[in-house]
């Protein structure tokens, strides 16, 4: 497909979260030329995404889980605005990486916006991390549920599907690479996305651990003690609800909230 913008790669084994997924991109990205990669029987994440960014025709490359939804009607156009800037965006990362939890160093380090469904059928909360700008640089690891990246970041930075050959770590390794290698990484808190897990953290993902944190063990940051502390969870009953808690005139009031409960030590604030 030739002058292809936006490919979009998700690797899914179940044809029902493909066939949601992928309707949901297209939908975002009418009116542009677009295609969806689907890859069905990734042996991992990193395998998997090493071999959709090599079939991908795009210029710009959206790698997503299948249980992502995003719900920012001009989706397209801000992946482009924050692409002419920034070489790799995500939508919850860290400045100091500190381990392989992203959000270990806690603040003022971590930043993020992200809605998942909790409690009752039909709620979805909503949870803002981190003060700051609703644009967040200087981002050295991003959480995998959902990227946005330049081409060349995949060709050139690559996965790591020996090491990390499940489906943990995989996204930590990527991205930290890319910030060493210089590449200018961001977290985007105006765009708006579902993810429908809340991760697992067994001793799959701890074996993982090992294996990242030996890999990279002189080029993370110390730990030091962490403050997690900025925090503001929304309880909501709709998508229509989610966008208007995270309309960006609203948002960034709200993240100016946070900054003030940093500097305070308060652990979190009531929303919305």
């Amino acid at each position: 497909m030739a002058d292809v913008e936006f490919s979009v790669i998700v690797c899914s084994a179940d044809p029902e979260k493909f066939a949601r997924v992928s309707a949901g991109y297209s939908r975002l990205l009418a009116g542009c030329a677009f295609e969806i990669v689907g890859i069905h029987d990734a042996a991992s994440l990193a395998e998997g995404y090493t071999r959709g960014a090599a079939a991908a025709a795009g210029r710009l490359l959206i790698l997503s889980h299948d249980d992502v939804e995003v719900l920012t009607p001009d989706f397209a156009e801000r992946v482009r605005r924050h692409l002419a800037t920034f070489d790799l965006i995500g939508i919850a990362g860290t400045t100091r990486l500190v381990g392989a939890g992203w959000a270990d160093a806690g603040d003022p380090y971590r930043f993020s916006l992200v809605t998942t469904p909790m409690g009752a059928p039909g709620t979805l909360r909503t949870k803002v991390t981190g003060g700051g700008g609703l644009v967040v640089p200087d981002v050295q690891a991003l959480d995998g549920a959902f990227w946005a990246m330049k081409r060349d970041v995949a060709a050139t930075v690559g996965f790591d599907a020996a090491t990390f050959d499940g489906f943990h770590l995989y996204d930590l390794d990527f991205t930290f690479r890319a910030a060493l290698a210089g590449r200018r990484l961001a977290v985007c808190r105006d765009l708006v996305v579902i993810h429908d897990s809340l991760g697992s953290y067994d001793d799959d993902w701890r074996r993982y651990k090992a294996r990242f944190e030996r890999k990279f063990a002189d080029r993370l940051a110390a730990k030091g003690t962490p403050r997690i502390v900025a925090r503001v969870a929304a309880e909501l009953d709709s998508r229509d609800e989610v966008l208007a808690f995270c309309e960006p005139t609203r948002l960034a009031a709200t993240i100016e909230r946070l900054d003030h409960a940093l500097h305070a030590g308060m652990a979190s604030i009531a929303g919305p």
